[in-house]
């Protein structure tokens, strides 16, 4: 029988987002000029108000304040009638120094016996579904609100938005797991306030179905083009007036989103958060690491789809085990339990070489922060830190390196595919 699936997704503006970007900028300027940094920063944001904590190690010396207002400043609140504005909210810095009984868990004085930064499971999911190996609705839903975002910082076709947006997109899906069409799609947008508000839910509903949409369809192959149809159900800002948003219109908090960061709901998560921690914390780096196994063993041919979990106990270097759920999709007359056995061999899961294989020391967090920590494509680029300052840094890293399907011939080899 067919059946419905959902994914939302939330814009840089919301004010959990607001919230990863800060706690994220933080990592990426410590780990700017000290790769050794160890960091777990959280942030709050409300109206006006922006308070900073949490634990580091680092030789780096920072500028809490201006780092948090330029990253304000990026995601577009810049206007005193947002109630939370950049260079006026007040912020608080309560960050501390790491404590020294963490530390002596995790710091080991051979590098590859680093042990894990905390206990935990964590999970890696990808599918065939998508070019980028994602879940659909999640990335239609995030796609939503890219295109959203560009739209309002163009301030052309659309000049009422605001910062803040969550999207939700609904795919029926076939007895044989297909994507059959788009169900429903609820787009909640903030906007400038309206003279009339009857006009005002109106308009913005005519824009989203005439102007947004079309621009979403334009970047999807035809296939997927198909599933949008006439009998779509909309609901556009569904609550009607969304002119108080943001920070001021509800509080953010650091980690609140891990499934937006994630899949969506359609592949399992282990509970930890990822922004604002640096990569000795594996509820961040072998989430990574188990996202780049699931992409290359699916990309592979091994299997259509694939879960994978990992599990560890604080300071020790080797997991506690590795679990691989092919969800009877796989390609080899292998149980899951003896996939799992090969795909240790293949992959080295010890955090010190995670970090090392996927290049997790560099400043590369700011740029997963919003629309999702997987899915999105691998690249080189320059950062600048500080600029115009005394200490401007200059560095060139690659962003993504999980979703790189640099291991697609060792599995082969491995499973002779």
């Amino acid at each position: 029988m067919p059946y419905l699936f959902t994914s939302e997704s939330v814009s840089e503006g919301h004010p959990d987002k607001v919230a990863d970007q800060i706690s994220d900028a933080l990592i990426d300027h410590f780990l700017a000029y000290d790769a050794t940094s160890k960091v777990a920063c959280e942030t709050l944001v409300t109206t006006g108000q922006v308070v900073l904590a949490g634990e580091v190690k680092s030789e780096a010396y920072l500028d809490v304040q201006e780092i948090a207002r330029e990253v304000i400043r990026k995601i577009g609140y810049t206007k005193s009638e947002y109630m939370f504005e950049a260079n006026s909210c007040g912020i608080f810095s309560a960050i501390h120094e790491q404590s020294p009984d963490i530390n002596q868990g995790v710091e080991r004085k051979n590098p590859e016996e680093q042990g894990a930064g905390d206990q935990g499971m964590m999970f890696g999911y990808a599918t065939r579904e998508t070019e980028n190996y994602m879940p659909l609705a999640l990335d239609l839903a995030h796609k939503l609100l890219i295109e959203l975002a560009a739209v309002r910082r163009e301030n052309k076709e659309i000049a009422y938005l605001r910062p803040d947006a969550k999207s939700q997109v609904t795919i029926e899906y076939s007895d044989d797991n297909k994507p059959v069409r788009i169900d429903t799609i609820v787009i909640s947008t903030q906007h400038d306030d309206f003279a009339a508000e009857g006009e005002m839910l109106a308009k913005i509903k005519e824009d989203m179905i005439k102007i947004l949409i079309p621009r979403v369809k334009a970047q999807l192959k035809p296939e997927l083009q198909s599933l949008f149809n006439d009998q779509i159900t909309y609901h556009i800002n569904p609550t009607g007036k969304f002119v108080i948003g943001g920070p001021h219109g509800d509080t953010g908090l650091t980690g609140r989103k891990i499934i937006v960061d994630t899949y969506g709901g359609k592949g399992a998560h282990g509970g930890g958060a990822f922004s604002g921690k640096d990569p000795s914390k594996v509820d961040r780096s072998a989430a990574y690491a188990t996202r780049h196994i699931a992409k290359n063993l699916v990309a592979a041919g091994l299997c259509d789809e694939v879960l994978v979990q990992v599990s560890y106990a604080i300071g020790v270097a080797k997991p506690c085990g590795l679990f691989i759920d092919t969800r009877g999709t796989a390609k080899v007359k292998m149980t899951d339990g003896e996939i799992a056995k090969k795909v240790e061999e293949i992959f080295d899961l010890r955090p010190y070489a995670i970090e090392q294989r996927l290049k997790l020391r560099n400043p590369i967090y700011s740029d997963t922060a919003a629309y999702g920590h997987m899915g999105r494509d691998s690249k080189v680029v320059s950062k600048v830190f500080n600029k115009g300052k005394k200490n401007e840094k200059k560095v060139e890293v690659e962003l993504f390196t999980w979703e790189k399907l640099d291991y697609v011939e060792k599995v082969k080899a491995a499973f002779a595919l």
